[in-house]
């Protein structure tokens, strides 16, 4: 059965001894996700997204990075 965004999330963060991102963050990912996505190729949504885990951004800040790319 499918589950939700959010149920998905949870149940994720659940399995990795963390906490799913809230509304705010998630909104961030997202805009991340489309920046990156129509500013070079689509795979690069991701991997992006990969990156800010793996360095530990916070959605915010990574969201100010990705701008500064996107007017470059």
């Amino acid at each position: 059965m499918s589950k939700t965004v959010q149920e998905w999330l949870n149940a994720y963060a659940e399995k990795i001894g963390g906490e799913a991102p809230n509304e705010a963050e998630v909104n961030d990912l997202l805009s991340i996700a489309g920046i990156a996505a129509h500013s070079s190729e689509r795979t690069a949504a991701p991997l992006t997204c990969y990156m800010i885990g793996k360095y530990g951004l916070s959605p915010n800040d990574a969201l100010s990075f990705a701008k500064e790319l996107e007017s470059e």
